[in-house]
């Protein structure tokens, strides 16, 4: 069968195929302050990771799901926009309802378990939107735009980061303006918190709604003309089958994705706390970050400026990878952004500077551009058209199993490298309990971020056993 050429789609088409990114990205971004919320409810630190084993857990069973149910349905919305629509409706209400745990909770549930229960949902939802978009991309672009369209995801990704980001600042901002003391309300959690929760939910519902008003699919007809499939519908393969097949590079990307993954799994568990005490001076208290100091709320609200000049970062280095991917290669980029993350995340723990601090995520925000785009680049100019969907949700698993990972047993690594003690008293139901005391630890959640820039460093490394031997070059965004 003779196959058709993509068209070329307008920069305003390329990015309609991604608004949703925005509101999607910010809510993901709100959901940094997640170490916030449990410690605000309660809980130690040693056990924030398994309180985030939510997040992962989601990926895992959402995204290969989607993947494989998108690349098989088709309605009058199109094959992708469908999950991303209902996705963007159920994430909203449990960004609602999530920063309201204490008062849903009741006396038959731990506000501390519902908040994660809740967390679970919202992270599927999110994820039941997410995997549709980079499979859009792929379905949609030809090969000469393939780079540029999974750009122009990234600078969407990052516009709704930053405000995300920013959200708590500045309503703390707006509320000090307007006289208003940003104190604790009944659910336990600052004003700035729940109001950026409720903001961030409505800008969600609007960006899956725009895009979903915006966006035209190909038809399955054309779908198969433009991929040289002779069929409108794909041939039956189980599931099984198809993760057999899988492209050898996604094999070899998932072993660098596995440690960027535990590197960003222990950034997003501890980088709160350890700010809020290198930088705040906010004091540890019985195994947790003390909540009702005065200065946590400024250590909640500084750390979501920092991830915004984070992303302010990432958004002007999504405008220039690409044509660095052409010039060099995708895996120099890859390599080097993962190298500059690793030198700004270890360097936190001897900064105590507020705006130092930017240094340090300005590297970050770099790495974070290119992890979020030259993978799936890679990935998606080698993977069947047809199943786009399915290796986007398979591919997933590099980046979800990381981060079961480090929650399982990012809680050993706390207690070793912060409290100098082996501690298995979280997993006394299947082990027997031991308590070490001959170590030294740092006592700070700061020195969990050197851990995640020794991951990176080892990503790094791992990059140059990906086999990217042909890369379309592609137009500047």
């Amino acid at each position: 069968m003779i196959t058709k050429q993509k068209p070329n789609l307008t920069f305003w088409q390329l990015w309609n195929l991604s608004f949703g990114y925005i509101g999607i990205q910010l809510g993901y971004s709100l959901q940094s302050q997640m170490s916030g919320i449990y410690s605000s409810l309660g809980a130690e630190d040693s056990i924030l990771p398994l309180l985030w084993l939510g997040g992962p857990l989601a990926g895992i069973i959402v995204q290969p799901i989607i993947g494989f149910a998108s690349d098989r349905t088709w309605t009058k919305l199109g094959r992708r926009i469908p999950f991303l629509l209902a996705g963007g409706i159920i994430a909203a209400l449990a960004m609602v309802m999530i920063v309201n745990s204490k008062l849903l909770a009741g006396v038959w549930i731990a506000p501390i378990l519902l908040a994660a229960i809740l967390f679970l949902f919202m992270d599927s939802a999110f994820n039941l939107s997410m995997q549709p978009l980079r499979a859009l991309v792929g379905d949609m672009v030809n090969d000469s735009q393939r780079n540029k369209g999974f750009a122009i995801q990234m600078v969407l990704l990052n516009i709704g980061a930053i405000v995300g980001f920013a959200l708590p600042f500045l309503i703390n901002w707006l509320l000090g303006t307007l006289g208003v003391e940003n104190e604790r309300g009944g659910n336990g959690i600052y004003i700035s918190m729940s109001w950026s929760f409720y903001i961030g939910g409505a800008v969600l519902l609007f960006s899956v709604l725009w895009q979903t008003l915006r966006v035209k699919e190909y038809p399955p007809k054309e779908f198969a003309e433009y991929n040289g499939l002779s069929e409108e519908k794909p041939k039956k393969e189980s599931f099984w089958h198809i993760l057999k097949t899988t492209p050898k590079v996604m094999l070899q990307l998932a072993v660098v994705q596995f440690f960027v993954w535990m590197g960003l799994f222990c950034m997003w568990n501890y980088c709160l706390n350890g700010i809020a005490e290198n930088i705040f001076d906010v004091p540890r208290i019985d195994g947790k970050i003390d909540t009702d100091s005065l200065v946590f709320k400024d250590a909640q609200n500084w750390y979501g400026i920092a991830n915004a000049v984070l992303s302010v970062c990432a958004l002007l280095f999504s405008f220039v990878w690409a044509n660095l991917a052409n010039k060099f290669g995708r895996k120099s980029v890859y390599s080097f952004g993962l190298i500059l993350g690793a030198l700004g995340l270890m360097s936190i723990f001897w900064i105590t500077n507020q705006y130092i601090l930017f240094i340090a995520m300005a590297g970050m925000g770099i790495a974070t551009a290119v992890l979020n785009g030259v993978p799936f680049a890679i990935v998606s100019a080698k993977v069947p058209k047809e199943k786009m969907g399915v290796y986007m949700g398979i591919f997933n698993f590099a980046i979800v199993i990381p981060q079961i990972f480090f929650a399982l047993f990012g809680g050993l690594i706390f207690n070793l490298v912060v409290e100098g003690r082996l501690k298995l008293e979280m997993y006394k139901h299947v082990l027997c309990n031991i308590n070490i005391t001959n170590w030294a630890g740092t006592g700070s959640n700061a020195s969990m971020l050197i851990v995640s820039g020794i991951f990176f460093l080892i990503a790094a490394a791992c990059v140059w056993i990906v086999k990217d031997k042909k890369e379309i070059e592609t137009p500047t965004l």
